[in-house]
């Protein structure tokens, strides 16, 4: 038993179980389905490309998509203490303050505009370099300025020239511009909120973390949440909920675990045969990601990071690491990028991309044939296409479907094209003509809008940003409201990623940080 029960000791839940028990007369229960963040990939910078597979990710794939030719995409996500802030490329950004006013003015998620959400950003950030009105650097969370490898500052020079014009903070009000990113590590060492916030708070006698624990539903008696049901050594064992019990398993999780806890659409569970405890229609639905795709250049040397795929460019690195604490294994990889327009009728920038000086170095992503290349990826910010997350079976063990439904809206597949044609040519400008060989990806054949349009469908994938499943706001298909309160059930809310009634325009860690703050605070007032 406990006052509050976490249901997931991700980016948000970590965040939750630190802030909750700064009240010694309240105590926690933290879950999480994976280990502890003890795997040495998950604390070195240039280690989340170990990430994108392997044993510390839910093993997930995509349903078939209609409008990328039936292709299935590979969908990790984080199954470890830390959630997406143990396995991401560490980016530090948080889109634009539009992209919050738009919750609170047309989303009916009122107290989360920028200036509601902004201190909640200041007040997770430990900042190493910038202090000012968007800034804090007292924060858990360490975000830091690195040393930009010498050809992603080359990529910042070749984006100017294609004008994107220079810019020292993405995070400083207005995002348009080319430049480098600040990261969420620390003294050379990933920042995630399982090292932030959760690992200087362990010895609390009022939390209790539990990893390897499998939650399978949600308890509700009336409609009041009073605990959850959990596998522990292959034994049902519930753990009741004095106050709440606060659902912070994700975009993908946190749906799963309410419809298989008989909340969600009624015709749905009915279909899988679990007894319907409250119809919620929005569950599961308005699912939203950024789609990526890469174009891949061939270098005409070993000017980027791939030699260290050779074991005594590996080692070289290691000693270098293990003396100073910098290098290439201390980088994130993804070192630099720019925000721009690829429809210029929009009022902020609807596409990100991200420089990464080395080809292939996420799963699924090829190496170029001459063994050196670098790559920039795109993705459409702000996405109209909508999709949905669903049960399988009954099963708690059983994967959900997840069908982003990439492309659906045309608009989007056209933002795609916009941005490979503007990532050509950044790579076609002067700064990188004594670098770079020839295209790799998409290569010679690809010419005209429609050939672009066709190599988006054959090769965009997930840029790992799953938003929007248990939709905050007002209305039918709202899951939760302002305060995260899941609707028609006491005792339960969703302080996750999923919450966001839309995609922010950026990477979504920083976000999520900001939720699970921001959830803190609603909490700690409703128990006093």
């Amino acid at each position: 038993m406990a006052d509050y029960i976490i249901v997931g000791g991700g980016s948000a839940g970590c965040v939750l179980a630190a802030r909750l028990t700064e009240d010694p007369n309240a105590t926690v229960t933290l879950l999480e389905a994976g280990p502890r963040d003890t795997n040495m990939f998950i604390h070195l910078p240039v280690g989340f490309f170990k990430m994108t597979a392997g044993p510390l990710i839910w093993g997930y794939e995509t349903a078939p998509g209609r409008e990328i030719g039936g292709r299935k995409m590979v969908y990790p996500q984080a199954r470890v203490l830390g959630g997406g802030s143990s396995i991401n490329a560490q980016v530090f950004t948080r889109g634009c303050p539009e992209d919050y006013n738009a919750w609170a003015d047309e989303e009916g998620c009122d107290g989360w505009s920028f200036r509601d959400v902004q201190p909640y950003f200041k007040k997770s950030e430990g900042n190493d370099t910038l202090v000012d009105d968007n800034h804090g650097n007292e924060g858990p969370l360490g975000v830091s300025s690195g040393n930009p490898h010498s050809l992603t500052r080359i990529f910042v020079q070749a984006a100017q020239q294609a004008g994107i014009p220079f810019t020292a903070d993405f995070n400083g009000g207005k995002q348009q511009g080319s430049g480098f990113y600040q990261t969420t590590t620390k003294n050379g060492r990933r920042s995630s909120t399982a090292v932030g916030y959760l690992k200087p708070v362990l010895d609390r006698s009022n939390l209790t973390v539990k990893t390897g624990v499998f939650v399978n539903r949600i308890v509700v008696k009336g409609n009041r949440a009073i605990g959850v049901e959990i596998i522990e050594k292959g034994e049902k064992i519930f753990i009741g909920a004095d106050r709440e019990v606060v659902l912070t398993s994700g975009a993908i999780g946190s749906p799963k675990l309410l419809m298989l806890s008989g909340i969600g659409p009624a015709d749905e569970l009915r279909a899988m045969s679990i007894d319907v405890v409250h119809d919620l229609p929005g569950v599961g639905q308005n699912l939203q990601d950024h789609m990526d795709v890469d174009v891949i250049a061939e270098l005409s040397g070993p000017y980027g990071i791939d030699r260290y795929k050779k074991l005594r460019w590996q080692i070289l690195a290691g000693l270098e690491y293990a003396a100073f604490g910098k290098g290439p294994v201390a980088s994130n990889i993804v070192e630099g990028g720019a925000f721009w327009w690829g429809d210029e009728t929009e009022k902020t920038p609807d596409l990100q991309f991200h420089f990464l000086p080395g080809a292939g170095v996420e799963k699924g992503i090829g190496s170029v044939p001459g063994g050196n290349g670098c790559t920039l990826n795109s993705y459409h910010l702000r996405p109209r296409s909508r999709g949905t997350v669903k049960l399988r079976s009954s099963d708690p063990g059983d994967a959900p479907i997840i069908d982003p439904n990439a492309f659906a809206e045309p608009y989007d597949l056209e933002r795609a094209v916009d941005g490979i044609l503007i990532s050509r040519d950044i790579l076609n400008q002067p700064a990188f003509k004594p670098f770079i060989r020839r295209e790799h990806l998409p290569g010679d054949g690809v010419n005209t809008r429609a050939d672009c349009a066709a190599f988006a469908r054959e090769h965009a994938r997930s840029a790992y940003h799953p938003v929007g499943t248990c939709r905050m706001g007002k209305g039918e298909d709202a899951v939760v409201d302002p305060q995260l309160k899941v609707y028609g059930i006491d005792g339960l809310r969703v302080c996750d990623s999923s919450i966001m009634p839309r995609l922010i325009s950026s990477n979504t860690n920083a976000t999520t940080v900001m939720i699970g703050e921001k959830a803190a605070d609603f909490i700690r007032r409703a128990s006093n």
